[in-house]
């Protein structure tokens, strides 16, 4: 390109025409060069049953796809992981969002390693954007010694929009850590209201953190969430903190005994502890032990474990039943002329509902 300062009336300036711009990509790079190879069922197995985190973490995301092939694959993996699982303990760590969850995670998990050894997995679940569909997955940084610890291992995961603030794979997922040798399971849920209650259908212990000066006591008595805990600890009881969460302590004992017995036949207790200074930790997990050594010997074990699965496989079906019906091609063609119907006042939802529901009834008849 010639420069107009090239001029003979520009003659002591002379602009030179430059280098030429090499391509901003790698001439060299082989674009399948990094590819990396797919692994068959078999291979996925054998790597995760030898402990293998990564090959763990392909198997995590191969469950998390929503592509039918992957998870076809991903099924065949679960059942034949299946036989190497159940030999773990499953805790769910709840609250409300800022009560410190992960923080307390990050301190319940260093003293459970030091204290009884193992391994331990956390599965942290991430709440998705309903605009976006998009998740930070960033819980990981507020682990700052597990993030480090060599028998560790954390999976964030986005909730995806599934109920009960844990993702809809998270049962698959707990197979998975304990074929791969994971003793110890940490299931961390979104923040909960007090009807979200799917975390508590796929661990043995329940775990729920308040903080204390929220400034509504009636908290301490509402139903749901307070119900279904196994034991309830008050965070942040450090400095000018540590009578606020006494008197909270005090009035989450006293509700507690408005409520009936736990199945379980164990009287849920509330403790007080510093998850940034690290105090209280112990009296913390002495009191999850006791109420594995009681329920343990009374039978309830094994019960609530047999209950979770037969939980389980009715949510599978559900679900199951649900994609078939939202991905049948004469439900989709006439989904959204429903749609058009409800929304210039045609017909009310219910009936709108229900002729979708006999379109698709007589679609499946005719086709057996």
């Amino acid at each position: 390109m010639e420069h107009p300062e090239n001029s003979s009336e520009y003659a002591g300036l002379q602009v030179n025409s430059g280098v030429e711009q090499p391509s901003i990509v790698n001439p060299y790079l082989k674009r399948n060069r990094f590819r990396r190879r797919e692994m068959s069922v078999d291979e996925m197995v054998e790597g995760i049953v030898k402990g293998d985190v990564t090959v763990l973490s392909q198997a995590v995301t191969l469950i998390e796809s929503v592509n039918p092939d992957h998870q076809a694959k991903a099924q065949e993996v679960i059942n034949k992981c299946l036989p190497y699982s159940g030999k773990s303990v499953r805790i769910g760590i709840s609250g409300v969002p800022g009560a410190g969850k992960s923080t307390s995670i990050d301190e319940f998990g260093v003293h459970l390693l030091k204290e009884k050894g193992g391994r331990l997995a956390v599965l942290a679940i991430d709440p998705s954007s309903e605009r976006t569909k998009g998740s930070i997955l960033g819980d990981k940084t507020r682990m700052e010694k597990l993030a480090i610890h060599p028998d560790s291992f954390i999976r964030p995961s986005p909730s995806a929009g599934s109920l009960g603030g844990v993702a809809r794979k998270t049962r698959e997922t707990i197979i998975l850590c304990e074929a791969a040798g994971f003793d110890k399971i940490f299931v961390e849920t979104v923040g909960v209201g007090q009807s979200e209650t799917a975390c508590h259908s796929m661990v043995d212990f329940f775990l729920l953190i308040q903080v204390a000066g929220t400034g509504d006591e009636l908290q301490g008595i509402k139903r749901g969430i307070m119900e279904i805990s196994d034991g309830i600890v008050i965070n942040k009881c450090d400095g000018d903190n540590v009578d606020r969460c006494q008197m909270a302590a005090t009035n989450f004992r006293n509700a507690l005994h408005f409520f009936p017995m736990p199945e379980s036949g164990w009287l849920p207790k509330v403790l007080c502890y510093s998850g940034f200074y690290g105090t209280g930790v112990k009296e913390v997990w002495d009191m999850i032990y006791e109420y594995f050594d009681f329920v343990k010997a009374n039978g309830y074990f094994d019960y609530r474990r047999n209950e979770q699965a037969k939980y389980w496989m009715y949510e599978t079906i559900n679900e199951q039943l649900r994609l078939n019906f939202y991905h049948n091609p004469l439900i989709r063609e006439q989904l959204k002329q429903a749609e058009q119907m409800v929304l210039q006042g045609q017909k009310t939802s219910f009936v709108a509902a229900g002729d979708l529901l006999d379109v698709y009834y007589r679609n499946n008849n005719s086709e057996e």
